[in-house]
């Protein structure tokens, strides 16, 4: 689950990681209120005015603005609220900028330059372990700097079961360069960010610019924190923060009804129960001439509620010529998958596409006479070749 820049900050300030301080704002008024606060608290005559969208390269779409007043403020808070950020990784379409962040100014002169690096947690699924990826090429696309200074990139490896060991943060400390205070400041940063990381389930923690002050302290500039979803019965409070304004529609109905859902870019929609049999039903599509359209797993126990929000979901996407249902009863019985994929069609009303049902498994035969004598729009199967051959059929016709 992904979750605002603001909201990793907190996380990290919770686990004593030290942050460039904000305040989040939803209007106008709210974020020049944010900026006079700014002044008090930390004394901060220009802030930045940061769009929260869960996607990286805000600044390059017009998303991280400087204000050097509160008229500034105002303007750039009502240029970014509001707006359609696109950014590499939002796509064509972008997203809506609900909320804004208004953060202190941390770029303020003294005696040392200031310094951005590049600092991620994240686990290297290869041999089991942890990673810290690391960088002095802060500020910048982290694949731009792999593909064309990657000498540049470091890498720590941790035992899970070990920790991070001191020696391991001074040595990152070091590779990054800092001497003196900035460097017992990265060593302290270093610990506190993977104690964070570690204690919260996490994904990954990537903090793209991590940066030395002028005066040698070590703040995060950014937080990009994608938590684990498997973990959130852990973490009630991190589940809270969850954004269903920046999730697709589609995504968010599916994970209400309990689907895994993938939406793909074919023209044959899949309802299937099993990731196994999905991605097996996906490949007989494409060997029967069609293309997915998505990944649909309703689980191990079908029933007419989980037919039916299939059946909705499914049914969002233009590009769907045809609906392949491919069910294997071992725990649920094939009849009463049959009779919810029956009562699912009669409650939606008229389903504008074919749809190709193969039940395999208990009580498989009486499946399909439910489904032959039910007089609706669907072609049933029992045997996978006999289904991609329909599939086959209703495409070409």
């Amino acid at each position: 689950m992904n979750i605002h820049e603001y909201q990793g900050k907190q996380i990290l300030k919770s686990f004593g990681v030290a942050i460039q301080e904000g305040i989040v704002a939803e209007t106008v008024e709210q974020a020049v209120e944010a900026a006079k606060q700014m002044k008090t608290d930390y004394n901060s005559d220009w802030v930045v005015i940061k769009a929260q969208v869960h996607a990286g390269g805000r600044g390059k779409g017009g998303g991280v603005k400087l204000a050097k007043n509160l008229d500034e403020v105002k303007q750039r808070a009502t240029d970014i609220l509001g707006m359609q950020l696109v950014t590499p990784q939002t796509g064509a379409e972008g997203k809506k900028v609900h909320k804004i962040l208004v953060a202190q100014d941390v770029y303020y002169p003294g005696a040392s330059e200031t310094k951005e690096f590049y600092v991620s947690v994240l686990l290297n699924r290869a041999n089991g372990t942890n990673i810290i990826m690391y960088s002095t090429e802060g500020g910048m696309d982290i694949e731009e700097v792999a593909e064309h200074t990657p000498h540049l990139i470091f890498k720590e490896e941790i035992d899970p079961k070990v920790g991070l060991q001191g020696f391991q943060a001074r040595k990152i400390a070091f590779n990054l360069g800092l001497t003196g205070a900035a460097h017992k400041e990265m060593v302290k940063f270093i610990a506190a960010l993977y104690k964070a990381y570690d204690a919260t389930d996490s994904a990954m923690f990537e903090i793209n610019p991590v940066l030395k002050t002028s005066d040698d302290k070590i703040i995060a500039v950014d937080a990009k924190v994608d938590l684990d979803e498997n973990a959130l019965f852990r973490h009630p409070d991190y589940a809270a923060m969850r954004d269903k304004l920046e999730e697709d529609p589609t995504d968010v109905e599916a994970s209400e009804s309990n689907l895994n859902y993938v939406k793909l870019d074919g023209n044959v929609g899949c309802m299937v129960n099993g990731a196994g049999l999905a991605m097996a039903t996906m490949d007989i599509i494409k060997i029967a001439g069609g293309e997915p359209a998505n990944f649909l797993d309703v689980g191990g126990t079908a029933n007419a509620t989980t037919v039916k929000a299939g059946f909705n979901i499914i049914l969002k996407d233009p590009n769907v010529k045809a609906i392949f249902i491919n069910i294997f009863g071992g725990i649920v019985r094939c009849d009463r998958v049959a009779q919810g994929v029956i009562d699912a069609y009669k409650e939606i009303g008229d389903v504008p596409v074919p749809i190709i049902c193969r039940l395999q498994g208990t009580n498989a035969e009486e499946a399909k006479k439910l489904i032959d004598e039910s007089g609706l729009k669907v072609f049933s199967a029992i045997q996978l070749k006999e289904a991609a051959d329909l599939v086959t059929q209703v495409l070409a016709s």
